[in-house]
């Protein structure tokens, strides 16, 4: 499995619409490029801190490439609201003791 975290500082006002289109980004991802999901996250200082999940690298590196047109766009629009978007870290995942809670 391989993991890529993300960082995104979001413009003032945009949190919402960000948050939103974050969510609809990996819903496509999983829908149409086999992405595992993600975990959203947010700093006391207001920095979202995105953690995805992937089967493999090549599934990551290809995965936009398996989009329709309308989820570019909505990929966009995100990153329209945000000043800046960064990938932290590339990474395999070695071990996961994660626990879901039942609901």
């Amino acid at each position: 499995m391989y993991a890529v975290i993300y960082r995104f500082k979001v413009i003032q006002g945009k949190e919402v619409a960000f948050e939103n289109l974050w969510r609809a980004v990996t819903k496509a991802f999983m829908a149409h490029a086999e992405g595992l999901g993600s975990r959203l996250h947010k700093t006391e200082a207001g920095v979202y801190i995105a953690y995805a999940q992937w089967p493999s690298k090549n599934h990551w590196k290809s995965a936009k490439e398996k989009l329709p047109e309308s989820d570019l766009e909505i990929i966009q629009n995100m990153n329209d609201c945000c000043e800046t978007a960064t990938v932290l870290h590339q990474m395999e995942v070695m071990d996961d003791l994660l626990v879901f809670p039942s609901t």
